[in-house]
């Protein structure tokens, strides 16, 4: 199913590095960017993930964050700990939310976000990521999104 802008977000299931089980209603009245991201430890991969907890301190004054791969909670935690992520990050091992959120790739998820407004609804999407840029781009883009709400 291809995803549009203005559609409600794939509903799903998930847990984070720690174990703990996230849905999409935990994300309700927030503003919150799903990030997919081929695998943890190799090299856009990491880049990405570093620019995010870099910038986060300024990301989470305006949306909550998650990364999203099939590797799994062990995976996660490994790399969170790793390279010090301050922000969620989703196993999605079956790539069960991979699939509803279309960004299968071969083997991996593809390099793909979409910021979901407080309303549930996809506001933005990302069909191509520069890892180098990204968190920049959200928090101009947050401006915008936000300043027409």
């Amino acid at each position: 199913m291809k995803i549009l802008l203005n559609q409600p977000a794939p509903e799903f299931t998930a847990q984070d590095q720690n174990g703990k089980i996230k849905t999409l209603a935990d994300y309700q009245g927030q503003w919150v960017l799903f990030y997919f991201y081929p695998k943890d430890f190799t090299s856009g991969c990491t880049i990405e993930a570093c620019e995010m907890r870099d910038n986060f301190e300024e990301l989470r004054k305006k949306i909550q964050v998650a990364g999203i791969s099939s590797d799994s909670v062990e995976s996660h935690a490994k790399f969170a700990k790793e390279y010090s992520l301050n922000f969620t990050l989703l196993a999605d091992p079956r790539q069960a939310m991979i699939k509803a959120f279309d960004v299968k790739g071969t083997f991996y998820a593809k390099r793909r976000s979409f910021i979901v407004n407080p309303e549930g609804q996809i506001a933005k999407i990302y069909p191509k990521v520069d890892p180098r840029i990204h968190a920049k781009q959200i928090l101009k883009d947050l401006e915008k999104l936000q300043a027409s709400q």
